[in-house]
């Protein structure tokens, strides 16, 4: 039998899991069976099953809604599935790590998911990951000190900047942003590639500038920043450099931070990135079909965990493209009625 060590995290504490990589070994619980393509899927679970999810850092959201999507899998199979999410460095590294086994899903920004299927950006060949549905949106939160003179992404050069964790969609998106507005982020900037939590210590102790986030309304790292900082940050609109973002990737869509996310004085234009959450190709159908409802059926728990599950719908579950559908949330999104 072969055993796959994956270091999980639970709250905020670290535990070490040794997770059965074959689903065939009766009663014993472990990681997901290879999928047998010749098989129907029917949904159900029969074996004791446990699925890691890698999230994000552990004061954003995917962190938050992935602990909650953890914590909803068991009740939702009646005990056959059940789940750990961890906390990583979120969507470059987490599809690296899904690919690799040491994870059975994964969320992902939208266009770091297309250059995995393609090949492109941070991955030299195509990944072999499928979708199990688009979820919420994520905001693209550009805060800056009000004493840094900064009113745009041009005006970050020679600042202390942080982009973000290693390997995050957050550090691909504002690296493209800088370049977006005629900056090179290895020489223009003084980056900071830290967590949120480091970054907005940073920010209130002033060795950072300003920083950038791609997470959902509202972040918890936000909501700290904001109010215990009052009027000495603020936003900057990036809507600007939307035009040259679109011709990227059409991942990115314009967008609004409201006033009501953070209590700020206004409303904030930014771009927004779908998000979606990942598997290998050869995850067990029924268990991809199980995890898919469950996102589904639960998601006012989930919206209870954090407001940006609202944003999980039927509506647009299914616009994965040109990241395709495991065949198992396939199922599911048909069975749900997803369009």
């Amino acid at each position: 039998m072969r055993r796959i060590d994956v270091r999980l995290v639970a709250g905020l504490s670290v535990i070490a899991l040794v997770a059965v990589g074959a689903a065939g070994c009766g009663g014993q619980q472990g990681g997901a069976a290879k999928d047998d393509a010749s098989s129907d899927v029917t949904c159900e679970v029969t074996k004791e099953t446990r699925v890691g999810i890698a999230t994000g850092n552990a004061t954003g959201v995917y962190y938050v809604v992935g602990n909650a999507l953890a914590g909803q899998l068991s009740g939702a199979t009646g005990g056959k599935l059940t789940g750990t999410a961890a906390e990583t460095g979120a969507s470059v590294q987490n599809v690296e790590q899904l690919v690799s086994g040491q994870y059975d899903v994964a969320f992902s920004l939208f266009d770091t998911a297309v250059n995995a299927v393609q090949g492109k950006g941070s991955f030299t060949a195509p990944q072999p990951v499928e979708a199990l549905a688009r979820i919420y949106d994520n905001y693209t939160q550009v805060v800056v000190r009000n004493d840094s003179g900064i009113g745009s992404v041009a005006d970050m050069r020679g600042k202390r900047i942080s982009t973000g964790s290693p390997k995050s969609g957050t550090e691909v998106i504002a690296n493209r942003l800088l370049e977006a507005a005629g900056l090179d982020p290895a020489k223009d900037i003084k980056a900071q590639r830290l967590d949120l939590a480091k970054t907005v210590e940073g920010v209130k102790d002033g060795s950072i500038d300003g920083f950038f986030w791609s997470g959902g309304l509202p972040t918890g790292g936000l909501t700290d920043l904001f109010t215990t900082t009052g009027d000495k940050v603020k936003f900057i609109d990036i809507a600007p450099l939307l035009p040259k973002m679109a011709e990227l990737s059409p991942a990115y869509q314009a967008g609004t931070i409201g006033r009501d996310a953070y209590r700020t004085a206004a409303d904030t234009p930014t771009i927004v990135v779908p998000n979606v959450l990942l598997v290998r190709k050869d995850l067990d159908a029924n268990v991809a079909c199980a995890i898919t409802r469950t996102v589904f059926d639960k998601r006012d728990a989930l919206t209870q965990a954090n407001a940006a599950a609202k944003g999980i719908s039927l509506e647009t579950a299914r616009k994965t493209e040109p990241v395709p559908l495991h065949r198992g949330a396939t199922k599911a999104l048909q069975d749900l009625g997803a369009r």
